[in-house]
């Protein structure tokens, strides 16, 4: 058995905390660190007050290829793979540091986010096992998630052509009302 120093023990816990704090379930920690899966558990319950969820991870390709959700996807891998390739952060750092980032950005402009850690730990896998790859779009020269072997060209991308009922679902329609009803009661006042 290989012996790690308490400082590297130590740094494995804080990563496994980080990871647990954002949302990471127990496949992405089992995968993404060397401590064991009892330690993990207990860390788990200890930082979140409950046991780890079960059941099965995302598995498919094709959530990312949604409207909404490859907007976020692309969002989150162009800021993971800036943070790799230009900041020089190790595969760790750059998910947990890119997931923190993509979710500054949901608040700082009032969206809920779509993805989860889960999630955005997924789309990694995926583009790593060449599954998806990111495709310039031909109006705004963004690179957007897309499948492998798709065709590449001119392809517009969800933010420079969103759907005809992108932004119409029942609960941006509540939320309208509401915000109009805010605005008829203090215009009333």
């Amino acid at each position: 058995m290989l012996k790690r120093s308490l400082a590297e023990d130590a740094q494995e816990v804080f990563r496994a905390i980080a990871l647990i704090e954002l949302g990471a379930r127990m496949q992405v920690l089992e995968s993404e660190l060397t401590l064991s899966r009892d330690r993990m558990i207990r860390l788990y319950r200890e930082v979140k007050g409950v046991s780890p969820p079960k059941g099965m991870l995302p598995f498919s390709a094709d959530w990312y290829m949604t409207w909404l959700a490859n907007i976020h996807a692309s969002l989150f891998y162009n800021i993971y793979l800036f943070l790799k390739h230009e900041a020089q952060c190790s595969h760790l750092d750059a998910l947990t540091k890119g997931y923190r980032l993509y979710l500054e950005h949901c608040r700082n402009s009032a969206t809920e986010a779509v993805l989860d850690l889960t999630r955005a730990w997924t789309l990694v896998r995926f583009f790593d096992a060449d599954i998806l790859q990111l495709t310039a779009c031909c109006r705004c020269n963004g690179k957007f998630v897309a499948h492998r072997h798709d065709l590449q060209h001119n392809i517009v991308c969800g933010a420079c052509q969103p759907p005809s009922r992108a932004g119409k679902t029942r609960k941006a329609a509540a939320a309208a009302r509401q915000q109009a009803l805010e605005l008829a009661g203090s215009a009333s006042s």
